[in-house]
Protein backbone atom coordinates (compact mmCIF):
# COMPACT_ATOMS: atom_id res chain seq x y z
CA UNK A 1 0.00 0.00 0.00
CA UNK A 2 0.96 3.54 -0.31
CA UNK A 3 -0.42 7.12 -0.10
CA UNK A 4 -1.95 8.97 -2.93
CA UNK A 5 -2.65 12.87 -2.86
CA UNK A 6 -4.53 14.60 -6.02
CA UNK A 7 -6.25 17.69 -6.79
CA UNK A 8 -8.47 17.60 -10.05
CA UNK A 9 -9.76 21.10 -11.62
CA UNK A 10 -7.62 24.00 -9.83
CA UNK A 11 -8.21 27.46 -10.55
CA UNK A 12 -5.36 29.25 -12.45
CA UNK A 13 -1.95 27.23 -13.15
CA UNK A 14 -1.78 24.21 -11.52
CA UNK A 15 2.74 24.27 -11.54
CA UNK A 16 2.37 27.65 -9.19
CA UNK A 17 0.33 25.19 -6.53
CA UNK A 18 3.24 22.29 -6.97
CA UNK A 19 5.16 22.97 -3.90
CA UNK A 20 2.48 23.22 -1.40
CA UNK A 21 0.67 19.47 -3.16
CA UNK A 22 3.89 18.41 -2.51
CA UNK A 23 4.14 19.50 1.19
CA UNK A 24 0.40 18.02 1.77
CA UNK A 25 1.90 14.92 0.01
CA UNK A 26 4.65 14.87 2.13
CA UNK A 27 2.38 14.10 5.56
CA UNK A 28 1.36 10.99 4.02
CA UNK A 29 5.15 9.94 3.94
CA UNK A 30 5.04 7.46 6.17
CA UNK A 31 2.42 5.14 4.18
CA UNK A 32 5.01 5.43 1.02
CA UNK A 33 8.67 5.98 2.66
CA UNK A 34 10.46 3.99 -0.27
CA UNK A 35 10.27 6.57 -3.37
CA UNK A 36 7.92 10.07 -4.06
CA UNK A 37 6.34 10.93 -7.19
CA UNK A 38 3.80 14.01 -8.56
CA UNK A 39 2.43 15.17 -11.95
CA UNK A 40 1.24 18.28 -12.72
CA UNK A 41 -0.81 18.63 -15.88
CA UNK A 42 -3.04 21.55 -16.58
CA UNK A 43 -4.79 22.61 -13.68
CA UNK A 44 -4.42 19.24 -12.48
CA UNK A 45 -2.12 17.11 -9.94
CA UNK A 46 -1.10 13.61 -8.78
CA UNK A 47 1.38 12.93 -6.33
CA UNK A 48 2.17 9.56 -4.91
CA UNK A 49 4.35 8.24 -1.85
CA UNK A 50 5.09 4.73 -2.61
CA UNK A 51 5.86 1.55 -0.41
CA UNK A 52 7.15 -0.96 -2.15
CA UNK A 53 5.92 -4.64 -2.42
CA UNK A 54 5.29 -5.76 -5.66
CA UNK A 55 7.70 -4.24 -8.96
CA UNK A 56 9.70 -3.55 -6.35
CA UNK A 57 12.24 -2.24 -8.84
CA UNK A 58 10.02 -0.52 -11.62
CA UNK A 59 6.71 0.32 -10.06
CA UNK A 60 7.10 4.10 -9.11
CA UNK A 61 4.21 5.75 -9.31
CA UNK A 62 2.22 8.09 -10.62
CA UNK A 63 1.91 5.58 -13.55
CA UNK A 64 1.22 6.59 -17.13
CA UNK A 65 0.68 5.15 -20.55
CA UNK A 66 2.86 5.65 -23.79
CA UNK A 67 1.15 9.20 -24.53
CA UNK A 68 0.83 10.12 -21.29
CA UNK A 69 -2.12 10.62 -21.54
CA UNK A 70 -3.67 8.51 -18.78
CA UNK A 71 -2.22 9.50 -15.37
CA UNK A 72 -2.87 6.64 -12.62
CA UNK A 73 -2.08 7.03 -8.49
CA UNK A 74 -2.96 4.00 -6.99
CA UNK A 75 -2.85 2.70 -2.98
CA UNK A 76 -3.20 -1.09 -2.81
CA UNK A 77 -2.67 -4.65 -4.56
CA UNK A 78 -4.75 -5.98 -7.16
CA UNK A 79 -4.28 -9.65 -6.81
CA UNK A 80 -5.67 -10.97 -10.11
CA UNK A 81 -2.85 -8.76 -12.35
CA UNK A 82 -1.86 -10.89 -14.01
CA UNK A 83 -5.13 -12.24 -15.15
CA UNK A 84 -5.76 -8.49 -15.84
CA UNK A 85 -2.48 -8.24 -18.35
CA UNK A 86 -4.28 -10.56 -20.15
CA UNK A 87 -7.75 -9.10 -20.81
CA UNK A 88 -5.52 -6.09 -22.54
CA UNK A 89 -5.04 -6.40 -26.13
CA UNK A 90 -1.33 -7.89 -27.15
CA UNK A 91 0.23 -4.92 -28.77
CA UNK A 92 -0.67 -3.31 -24.54
CA UNK A 93 3.14 -2.20 -23.46
CA UNK A 94 3.26 -2.38 -20.24
CA UNK A 95 6.23 0.00 -18.37
CA UNK A 96 6.45 -1.52 -14.99
CA UNK A 97 6.07 -5.03 -13.27
CA UNK A 98 3.44 -3.23 -10.68
CA UNK A 99 0.03 -4.82 -10.45
CA UNK A 100 -1.53 -1.68 -10.63
CA UNK A 101 -0.52 -0.72 -13.84
CA UNK A 102 -2.95 -3.26 -16.10
CA UNK A 103 -5.95 -0.87 -14.72
CA UNK A 104 -4.37 1.85 -16.67
CA UNK A 105 -4.73 0.18 -19.61
CA UNK A 106 -7.86 -1.90 -19.54
CA UNK A 107 -9.70 1.88 -18.79
CA UNK A 108 -8.86 2.36 -21.92
CA UNK A 109 -10.70 -0.79 -22.96
CA UNK A 110 -13.50 -0.39 -21.05
CA UNK A 111 -13.72 2.76 -19.47
CA UNK A 112 -15.08 3.27 -15.72
CA UNK A 113 -15.68 -0.15 -15.73
CA UNK A 114 -12.38 -1.67 -15.19
CA UNK A 115 -13.08 -1.19 -11.33
CA UNK A 116 -15.43 -4.42 -11.40
CA UNK A 117 -12.60 -6.10 -12.79
CA UNK A 118 -10.48 -5.82 -9.69
CA UNK A 119 -9.66 -8.49 -7.11
CA UNK A 120 -7.95 -6.69 -4.19
CA UNK A 121 -7.69 -3.95 -1.93
CA UNK A 122 -7.11 -0.44 -3.61
CA UNK A 123 -7.95 3.71 -3.68
CA UNK A 124 -6.96 5.30 -7.05
CA UNK A 125 -7.40 8.56 -8.86
CA UNK A 126 -6.94 7.56 -12.87
CA UNK A 127 -7.07 11.45 -15.07
CA UNK A 128 -8.01 11.08 -18.69
CA UNK A 129 -6.15 14.33 -20.10
CA UNK A 130 -7.82 14.03 -23.00
CA UNK A 131 -11.62 13.76 -22.03
CA UNK A 132 -10.79 16.16 -18.98
CA UNK A 133 -11.80 13.44 -16.64
CA UNK A 134 -11.08 12.21 -13.73
CA UNK A 135 -11.74 8.90 -11.62
CA UNK A 136 -11.83 7.95 -8.31
CA UNK A 137 -12.48 4.36 -6.56
CA UNK A 138 -12.04 2.67 -3.16
CA UNK A 139 -12.12 -1.04 -2.87
CA UNK A 140 -15.67 -3.14 -2.10
CA UNK A 141 -15.07 -3.22 1.38
CA UNK A 142 -12.66 0.15 2.19
CA UNK A 143 -9.74 -1.91 3.38
CA UNK A 144 -7.76 0.91 1.60
CA UNK A 145 -8.22 4.29 3.02
CA UNK A 146 -9.38 7.15 1.07
CA UNK A 147 -11.11 10.80 1.15
CA UNK A 148 -12.50 13.48 -0.57
CA UNK A 149 -12.37 17.17 -0.28
CA UNK A 150 -14.00 20.18 -1.31
CA UNK A 151 -13.14 24.04 -0.31
CA UNK A 152 -15.73 26.01 -0.65
CA UNK A 153 -13.40 28.93 -2.45
CA UNK A 154 -12.67 26.83 -5.12
CA UNK A 155 -15.80 25.53 -6.28
CA UNK A 156 -15.50 22.73 -9.32
CA UNK A 157 -12.11 21.78 -7.08
CA UNK A 158 -11.67 18.59 -5.95
CA UNK A 159 -9.09 16.59 -3.87
CA UNK A 160 -8.46 12.98 -2.92
CA UNK A 161 -6.19 11.92 -0.46
CA UNK A 162 -5.32 8.49 1.53
CA UNK A 163 -5.33 10.21 4.79
CA UNK A 164 -7.59 12.91 6.37
CA UNK A 165 -4.52 14.57 7.40
CA UNK A 166 -3.43 16.32 3.87
CA UNK A 167 -6.99 17.58 3.25
CA UNK A 168 -7.58 19.19 6.83
CA UNK A 169 -5.61 22.61 5.78
CA UNK A 170 -7.14 23.14 2.23
CA UNK A 171 -10.72 21.40 2.35
CA UNK A 172 -13.62 22.83 4.48
CA UNK A 173 -16.14 19.49 3.98
CA UNK A 174 -14.23 16.40 3.76
CA UNK A 175 -15.49 12.62 3.74
CA UNK A 176 -14.39 9.17 4.19
CA UNK A 177 -14.98 8.28 0.49
CA UNK A 178 -17.68 5.43 0.17
CA UNK A 179 -16.18 1.84 -0.16
CA UNK A 180 -17.53 0.13 -3.28
CA UNK A 181 -17.91 3.35 -5.33
CA UNK A 182 -16.26 5.14 -8.04
CA UNK A 183 -16.60 8.62 -8.78
CA UNK A 184 -16.65 9.76 -12.21
CA UNK A 185 -16.21 14.19 -12.90
CA UNK A 186 -17.51 13.69 -16.75
CA UNK A 187 -21.43 12.51 -14.62
CA UNK A 188 -20.35 14.10 -11.32
CA UNK A 189 -21.68 11.49 -9.46
CA UNK A 190 -20.42 8.52 -7.10
CA UNK A 191 -21.97 5.58 -7.87
CA UNK A 192 -21.82 1.83 -6.27
CA UNK A 193 -19.96 -0.77 -8.52
CA UNK A 194 -20.34 -3.65 -6.07
CA UNK A 195 -23.27 -5.14 -5.84
CA UNK A 196 -22.72 -8.50 -3.76
CA UNK A 197 -25.42 -10.53 -3.41
CA UNK A 198 -25.76 -10.27 0.46
CA UNK A 199 -25.78 -6.38 0.28
CA UNK A 200 -29.30 -6.46 1.37
CA UNK A 201 -29.72 -6.94 5.51
CA UNK A 202 -33.12 -7.71 4.93
CA UNK A 203 -32.87 -10.14 3.12
CA UNK A 204 -32.33 -13.09 5.34
CA UNK A 205 -30.20 -15.74 3.66
CA UNK A 206 -31.22 -19.95 3.79
CA UNK A 207 -28.36 -21.42 2.81
CA UNK A 208 -26.67 -24.21 4.70
CA UNK A 209 -23.55 -24.03 5.93
CA UNK A 210 -20.84 -25.75 3.54
CA UNK A 211 -18.22 -26.33 6.04
CA UNK A 212 -15.43 -27.46 3.28
CA UNK A 213 -16.64 -24.73 0.89
CA UNK A 214 -15.87 -21.87 4.09
CA UNK A 215 -12.33 -23.87 4.94
CA UNK A 216 -11.30 -23.84 1.07
CA UNK A 217 -12.44 -20.41 0.08
CA UNK A 218 -10.66 -18.64 3.01
CA UNK A 219 -7.72 -20.81 2.39
CA UNK A 220 -7.53 -19.25 -1.35
CA UNK A 221 -8.03 -16.30 -0.04
CA UNK A 222 -4.87 -16.28 1.98
CA UNK A 223 -2.95 -17.88 -0.80
CA UNK A 224 -3.51 -15.21 -3.22
CA UNK A 225 -2.64 -12.60 -0.36
CA UNK A 226 0.94 -14.34 -0.68
CA UNK A 227 1.91 -12.04 -3.41
CA UNK A 228 4.78 -10.20 -2.56
CA UNK A 229 8.36 -9.40 -3.64
CA UNK A 230 9.80 -8.80 0.13
CA UNK A 231 9.81 -10.81 3.43
CA UNK A 232 6.06 -10.78 4.71
CA UNK A 233 4.79 -12.41 8.22
CA UNK A 234 1.77 -13.17 10.12
CA UNK A 235 -0.32 -10.13 12.99
CA UNK A 236 -0.83 -13.20 15.67
CA UNK A 237 -3.21 -12.49 18.76
CA UNK A 238 -3.53 -16.07 19.77
CA UNK A 239 -7.41 -15.74 19.16
CA UNK A 240 -8.63 -17.77 16.59
CA UNK A 241 -9.15 -15.47 13.65
CA UNK A 242 -5.30 -14.08 13.31
CA UNK A 243 -4.18 -18.19 14.55
CA UNK A 244 -6.50 -19.70 11.13
CA UNK A 245 -4.92 -17.34 9.17
CA UNK A 246 -1.14 -18.12 10.49
CA UNK A 247 -2.03 -21.40 9.85
CA UNK A 248 -3.47 -21.33 6.67
CA UNK A 249 -0.33 -19.38 5.60
CA UNK A 250 2.28 -21.53 7.27
CA UNK A 251 0.56 -24.46 4.81
CA UNK A 252 0.78 -22.42 1.55
CA UNK A 253 4.59 -21.36 2.56
CA UNK A 254 5.39 -24.63 2.75
CA UNK A 255 3.97 -25.65 0.15
CA UNK A 256 4.85 -22.99 -2.40
CA UNK A 257 8.70 -23.96 -0.66
CA UNK A 258 8.19 -27.91 -1.89
CA UNK A 259 6.98 -26.73 -5.10
CA UNK A 260 3.31 -28.31 -4.50
CA UNK A 261 1.29 -24.69 -5.57
CA UNK A 262 2.06 -23.67 -8.87
CA UNK A 263 1.82 -19.87 -8.64
CA UNK A 264 -0.56 -18.72 -10.52
CA UNK A 265 -3.15 -21.24 -9.96
CA UNK A 266 -6.44 -19.33 -10.08
CA UNK A 267 -4.99 -16.06 -10.92
CA UNK A 268 -2.84 -16.09 -7.75
CA UNK A 269 0.53 -14.16 -7.75
CA UNK A 270 2.96 -16.12 -5.15
CA UNK A 271 6.53 -14.44 -5.57
CA UNK A 272 8.95 -17.26 -4.35
CA UNK A 273 11.76 -14.67 -3.78
CA UNK A 274 9.78 -13.73 -0.87
CA UNK A 275 9.55 -17.02 0.72
CA UNK A 276 13.37 -17.86 -0.57
CA UNK A 277 14.39 -15.11 1.44
CA UNK A 278 12.16 -15.89 4.96
CA UNK A 279 11.60 -19.78 4.69
CA UNK A 280 9.93 -19.84 7.65
CA UNK A 281 6.79 -18.14 8.50
CA UNK A 282 7.40 -15.22 11.62
CA UNK A 283 4.61 -13.94 13.04
CA UNK A 284 4.65 -11.32 16.00
CA UNK A 285 2.33 -10.77 19.24
CA UNK A 286 2.29 -7.67 21.55
CA UNK A 287 0.66 -7.04 25.06
CA UNK A 288 1.32 -6.55 28.31
CA UNK A 289 3.57 -8.76 30.52
CA UNK A 290 1.51 -11.71 31.18
CA UNK A 291 -1.14 -10.87 28.71
CA UNK A 292 -3.63 -13.30 27.69
CA UNK A 293 -2.95 -13.24 24.30
CA UNK A 294 0.78 -13.29 24.60
CA UNK A 295 -0.03 -16.55 26.12
CA UNK A 296 -1.88 -17.91 23.30
CA UNK A 297 -0.04 -16.42 20.77
CA UNK A 298 3.30 -18.27 22.13
CA UNK A 299 1.12 -22.06 21.84
CA UNK A 300 -0.17 -21.17 18.30
CA UNK A 301 3.74 -20.35 17.34
CA UNK A 302 5.04 -23.47 18.88
CA UNK A 303 2.25 -25.61 16.76
CA UNK A 304 2.49 -24.05 13.31
CA UNK A 305 6.68 -23.57 13.89
CA UNK A 306 6.39 -20.06 13.03
CA UNK A 307 9.05 -17.80 14.00
CA UNK A 308 8.06 -16.06 16.76
CA UNK A 309 8.80 -12.06 17.60
CA UNK A 310 7.20 -11.27 21.37
CA UNK A 311 6.82 -7.68 22.55
CA UNK A 312 5.72 -6.89 25.64
CA UNK A 313 4.90 -2.77 26.06
CA UNK A 314 4.30 -0.93 29.70
CA UNK A 315 0.79 0.55 30.20
CA UNK A 316 2.96 4.30 30.45
CA UNK A 317 4.50 3.00 26.60
CA UNK A 318 0.62 2.83 25.85
CA UNK A 319 -0.42 6.11 27.54
CA UNK A 320 2.78 7.56 25.96
CA UNK A 321 1.55 6.64 22.38
CA UNK A 322 -2.26 8.06 22.71
CA UNK A 323 -1.91 11.28 20.90
CA UNK A 324 -0.08 9.86 17.66
CA UNK A 325 -1.88 6.88 17.71
CA UNK A 326 -5.18 9.48 17.50
CA UNK A 327 -3.29 11.48 14.96
CA UNK A 328 -2.25 8.65 12.66
CA UNK A 329 -5.75 6.97 13.21
CA UNK A 330 -7.73 10.56 12.46
CA UNK A 331 -10.78 8.77 14.84
CA UNK A 332 -12.23 9.63 18.67
CA UNK A 333 -13.79 6.07 18.24
CA UNK A 334 -12.80 4.87 21.89
CA UNK A 335 -12.81 1.23 20.96
CA UNK A 336 -10.66 1.72 18.00
CA UNK A 337 -7.98 3.97 19.95
CA UNK A 338 -8.02 1.36 22.69
CA UNK A 339 -7.08 -1.41 20.29
CA UNK A 340 -5.12 0.61 18.00
CA UNK A 341 -2.62 1.58 20.13
CA UNK A 342 -0.81 -2.01 20.84
CA UNK A 343 -0.97 -2.87 16.76
CA UNK A 344 0.71 0.69 16.26
CA UNK A 345 3.29 0.00 18.84
CA UNK A 346 4.20 -3.82 17.30
CA UNK A 347 4.09 -2.40 13.93
CA UNK A 348 6.98 0.33 14.60
CA UNK A 349 9.03 -3.31 15.61
CA UNK A 350 7.99 -5.44 12.60
CA UNK A 351 9.31 -2.50 10.77
CA UNK A 352 12.29 -2.54 12.34
CA UNK A 353 12.94 -6.05 11.26
CA UNK A 354 12.58 -5.06 7.43
CA UNK A 355 9.03 -6.82 7.13
CA UNK A 356 6.61 -4.35 4.83
CA UNK A 357 3.62 -6.76 4.63
CA UNK A 358 1.63 -8.79 7.34
CA UNK A 359 -1.75 -10.47 7.05
CA UNK A 360 -4.50 -10.43 10.10
CA UNK A 361 -7.40 -11.61 10.54
CA UNK A 362 -9.90 -8.65 10.45
CA UNK A 363 -13.43 -9.21 9.63
CA UNK A 364 -14.52 -12.58 11.11
CA UNK A 365 -16.17 -11.41 13.71
CA UNK A 366 -18.74 -8.77 11.62
CA UNK A 367 -19.12 -11.99 9.37
CA UNK A 368 -20.19 -14.79 11.71
CA UNK A 369 -21.25 -12.72 14.26
CA UNK A 370 -17.90 -13.23 16.80
CA UNK A 371 -18.39 -10.22 19.08
CA UNK A 372 -19.71 -11.50 22.39
CA UNK A 373 -22.42 -9.45 22.21
CA UNK A 374 -23.93 -11.12 19.50
CA UNK A 375 -24.97 -13.78 22.21
CA UNK A 376 -27.78 -10.95 22.97
CA UNK A 377 -29.34 -11.35 19.47
CA UNK A 378 -33.15 -11.51 19.25
CA UNK A 379 -33.60 -13.40 16.46
CA UNK A 380 -31.16 -14.80 13.64
CA UNK A 381 -32.57 -12.52 11.04
CA UNK A 382 -31.69 -9.50 13.60
CA UNK A 383 -28.11 -11.18 13.61
CA UNK A 384 -27.84 -11.09 10.09
CA UNK A 385 -28.97 -7.80 9.53
CA UNK A 386 -26.18 -6.61 12.24
CA UNK A 387 -23.55 -8.48 10.67
CA UNK A 388 -24.75 -7.04 7.13
CA UNK A 389 -24.04 -3.57 8.97
CA UNK A 390 -20.88 -4.49 10.75
CA UNK A 391 -19.28 -5.77 6.99
CA UNK A 392 -20.88 -2.16 5.54
CA UNK A 393 -19.11 0.29 8.30
CA UNK A 394 -15.79 -1.65 8.71
CA UNK A 395 -14.26 1.01 7.15
CA UNK A 396 -15.03 3.32 9.81
CA UNK A 397 -13.51 0.49 12.60
CA UNK A 398 -11.10 -2.52 12.12
CA UNK A 399 -10.41 -1.92 8.55
CA UNK A 400 -9.59 2.16 9.79
CA UNK A 401 -7.42 0.31 12.22
CA UNK A 402 -5.94 -1.88 10.68
CA UNK A 403 -4.54 0.11 7.83
CA UNK A 404 -3.51 2.86 9.53
CA UNK A 405 -1.81 1.61 12.41
CA UNK A 406 0.44 -0.67 10.19
CA UNK A 407 0.58 2.13 7.75
CA UNK A 408 1.97 4.66 10.55
CA UNK A 409 5.26 2.72 10.12
CA UNK A 410 4.74 2.06 6.28
CA UNK A 411 3.78 -1.97 6.80
CA UNK A 412 0.74 -3.20 4.37
CA UNK A 413 -1.54 -5.50 6.68
CA UNK A 414 -3.79 -7.54 4.17
CA UNK A 415 -6.78 -9.28 5.48
CA UNK A 416 -7.90 -12.35 3.79
CA UNK A 417 -11.55 -12.64 5.45
CA UNK A 418 -12.72 -9.84 3.39
CA UNK A 419 -12.27 -11.45 0.57
CA UNK A 420 -15.08 -10.96 -1.63
CA UNK A 421 -15.20 -14.73 -2.80
CA UNK A 422 -14.83 -15.78 0.81
CA UNK A 423 -17.60 -12.71 1.85
CA UNK A 424 -20.12 -14.54 -0.73
CA UNK A 425 -20.08 -17.81 0.86
CA UNK A 426 -19.81 -16.94 4.47
CA UNK A 427 -22.59 -14.01 4.04
CA UNK A 428 -24.71 -16.17 2.59
CA UNK A 429 -25.04 -18.59 5.29
CA UNK A 430 -28.35 -19.26 6.89
CA UNK A 431 -27.71 -16.92 10.28
CA UNK A 432 -29.11 -19.86 12.26
CA UNK A 433 -25.86 -21.37 11.95
CA UNK A 434 -24.40 -18.65 13.54
CA UNK A 435 -26.41 -18.16 16.63
CA UNK A 436 -24.36 -18.33 19.60
CA UNK A 437 -25.87 -19.47 23.11
CA UNK A 438 -24.80 -21.44 26.04
CA UNK A 439 -23.01 -24.85 24.88
CA UNK A 440 -22.62 -23.23 21.51
CA UNK A 441 -19.62 -20.56 20.95
CA UNK A 442 -19.44 -17.60 19.18
CA UNK A 443 -18.13 -18.14 15.20
CA UNK A 444 -19.26 -21.68 15.91
CA UNK A 445 -19.32 -22.47 12.18
CA UNK A 446 -16.02 -21.01 11.23
CA UNK A 447 -14.42 -23.07 14.21
CA UNK A 448 -16.12 -26.38 13.20
CA UNK A 449 -14.74 -25.84 9.26
CA UNK A 450 -11.34 -26.29 10.41
CA UNK A 451 -11.96 -29.18 13.37
CA UNK A 452 -10.36 -32.04 12.22
CA UNK A 453 -10.91 -34.14 15.26
CA UNK A 454 -13.48 -36.15 13.14
CA UNK A 455 -10.48 -37.03 10.93
CA UNK A 456 -7.48 -38.98 12.86
CA UNK A 457 -5.51 -38.95 9.34
CA UNK A 458 -5.87 -34.98 8.73
CA UNK A 459 -3.11 -32.46 10.63
CA UNK A 460 -5.19 -30.44 12.46
CA UNK A 461 -4.66 -26.58 11.85
CA UNK A 462 -4.73 -25.25 15.47
CA UNK A 463 -4.73 -26.99 18.77
CA UNK A 464 -7.68 -26.84 20.26
CA UNK A 465 -7.07 -24.96 23.47
CA UNK A 466 -6.92 -21.96 20.59
CA UNK A 467 -9.25 -23.31 17.86
CA UNK A 468 -11.92 -23.06 20.52
CA UNK A 469 -10.65 -19.63 22.69
CA UNK A 470 -13.70 -17.22 23.57
CA UNK A 471 -13.45 -14.48 22.17
CA UNK A 472 -11.30 -12.29 22.72
CA UNK A 473 -11.35 -8.36 21.93
CA UNK A 474 -7.41 -7.19 20.50
CA UNK A 475 -8.17 -4.58 23.41
CA UNK A 476 -9.11 -7.09 25.91
CA UNK A 477 -6.52 -9.79 25.14
CA UNK A 478 -3.15 -7.09 25.06
CA UNK A 479 -4.01 -7.34 29.23
CA UNK A 480 -6.64 -6.40 31.01
CA UNK A 481 -5.24 -3.71 32.69
CA UNK A 482 -4.56 -2.06 29.68
CA UNK A 483 -8.26 -0.37 28.99
CA UNK A 484 -8.75 -0.45 33.30
CA UNK A 485 -5.83 2.18 33.06
CA UNK A 486 -7.13 4.24 30.21
CA UNK A 487 -10.50 4.66 32.25
CA UNK A 488 -9.06 5.52 35.36
CA UNK A 489 -6.27 7.84 33.58
CA UNK A 490 -9.24 9.82 32.14
CA UNK A 491 -10.23 10.30 35.49
CA UNK A 492 -7.31 12.58 36.09
CA UNK A 493 -7.30 13.87 32.84
CA UNK A 494 -10.89 15.50 32.59
CA UNK A 495 -12.45 17.49 35.15
CA UNK A 496 -16.36 16.66 36.36
CA UNK A 497 -16.78 20.60 35.42
CA UNK A 498 -15.77 19.81 32.22
CA UNK A 499 -17.17 16.92 31.23
CA UNK A 500 -20.63 18.52 32.58
CA UNK A 501 -20.24 20.58 29.80
CA UNK A 502 -19.32 18.25 26.97
CA UNK A 503 -22.63 18.62 25.09
CA UNK A 504 -22.27 22.61 24.94
CA UNK A 505 -18.38 21.75 23.65
CA UNK A 506 -19.57 18.80 21.10
CA UNK A 507 -23.23 18.87 20.29
CA UNK A 508 -22.28 16.02 17.69
CA UNK A 509 -20.94 12.97 18.99
CA UNK A 510 -21.32 14.19 22.64
CA UNK A 511 -18.79 11.98 24.53
CA UNK A 512 -20.59 9.89 27.08
CA UNK A 513 -17.69 8.79 29.04
CA UNK A 514 -14.69 10.83 30.62
CA UNK A 515 -11.82 9.05 28.54
CA UNK A 516 -14.12 9.65 25.06
CA UNK A 517 -14.16 13.47 25.85
CA UNK A 518 -10.35 12.78 25.98
CA UNK A 519 -9.73 11.42 22.49
CA UNK A 520 -11.89 13.78 21.49
CA UNK A 521 -9.97 16.71 22.90
CA UNK A 522 -6.53 14.89 21.47
CA UNK A 523 -8.48 14.49 18.06
CA UNK A 524 -9.52 18.35 18.02
CA UNK A 525 -6.04 19.21 18.69
CA UNK A 526 -4.86 17.57 15.71
CA UNK A 527 -8.10 18.18 13.69
CA UNK A 528 -9.92 21.39 14.84
CA UNK A 529 -11.45 22.04 12.03
CA UNK A 530 -15.22 21.30 11.91
CA UNK A 531 -14.76 18.95 8.53
CA UNK A 532 -12.96 16.81 10.06
CA UNK A 533 -15.64 15.21 12.19
CA UNK A 534 -17.39 14.08 9.49
CA UNK A 535 -15.70 10.70 8.70
CA UNK A 536 -15.58 9.83 12.27
CA UNK A 537 -17.69 6.72 13.01
CA UNK A 538 -18.49 5.47 16.69
CA UNK A 539 -18.71 1.61 17.64
CA UNK A 540 -20.78 0.86 20.09
CA UNK A 541 -22.55 -2.60 20.70
CA UNK A 542 -26.88 -2.70 20.17
CA UNK A 543 -28.02 -0.81 23.25
CA UNK A 544 -31.07 -2.20 21.81
CA UNK A 545 -30.54 -5.63 22.53
CA UNK A 546 -29.59 -5.06 26.25
CA UNK A 547 -26.52 -4.69 25.26
CA UNK A 548 -23.84 -2.03 27.69
CA UNK A 549 -22.58 0.67 25.91
CA UNK A 550 -18.53 0.02 26.43
CA UNK A 551 -17.33 -1.45 23.73
CA UNK A 552 -15.13 -3.67 25.59
CA UNK A 553 -15.75 -7.19 25.19
CA UNK A 554 -15.75 -7.93 29.29
CA UNK A 555 -18.57 -5.30 29.46
CA UNK A 556 -20.92 -8.23 28.32
CA UNK A 557 -22.15 -10.76 31.05
CA UNK A 558 -21.00 -13.75 28.56
CA UNK A 559 -17.27 -12.83 28.78
CA UNK A 560 -15.12 -15.15 30.81
CA UNK A 561 -13.45 -12.29 32.69
CA UNK A 562 -16.55 -9.77 32.63
CA UNK A 563 -16.87 -6.51 34.69
CA UNK A 564 -20.14 -8.24 36.17
CA UNK A 565 -21.38 -11.83 36.09
CA UNK A 566 -25.43 -12.83 36.25
CA UNK A 567 -26.14 -14.04 39.76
Amino acid sequence: MCGIFAIFNLPGDANAYRQRALYLSKKLRHRGPDWSGCVVTGNHILCHERLAIVGVESGAQPLTNDDESVILSVNGEIYNHRALRKMCPAETHFKTQSDCEAILHLYKQIGPDVVKHLDGMFSWVLLDKKKNRILAARDPIGITTLYQGWNSKQPGTLYFSSELKALNEECDRIIAFPPGHIFDSETGETTRYFDPTWWDGEKIPTQPVDYTLIRESLEKAVRKRLMSEVPYGVLLSGGLDSSLIASIAARETQKIIAGQTPLNRDGDDVDESAVASWPRLHSFSIGLEGSPDLAAARVAADFLKTVHHEYTFTVQDGLDAIADVVYHLETYDVTTIRASTPMYLLSRKIKAMGVKMVLSGEGADEIFGGYLYFHAAPSAADLHTETVNRVKNLHYADCLRANKSTMAWGVEARVPFLDKSFLEVAMNVDPKEKMSFKGKMEKHILRKAFDTSDDPTAQPYLPDSILWRQKEQFSDGVGYSWIDTLKDTALTKVSDEDFAKASERWPKDTPQTKEAYWYREVFEQWFPQEACTESVVRWIPRGDWGCPADPSGRAQKVHDAAYTKDA
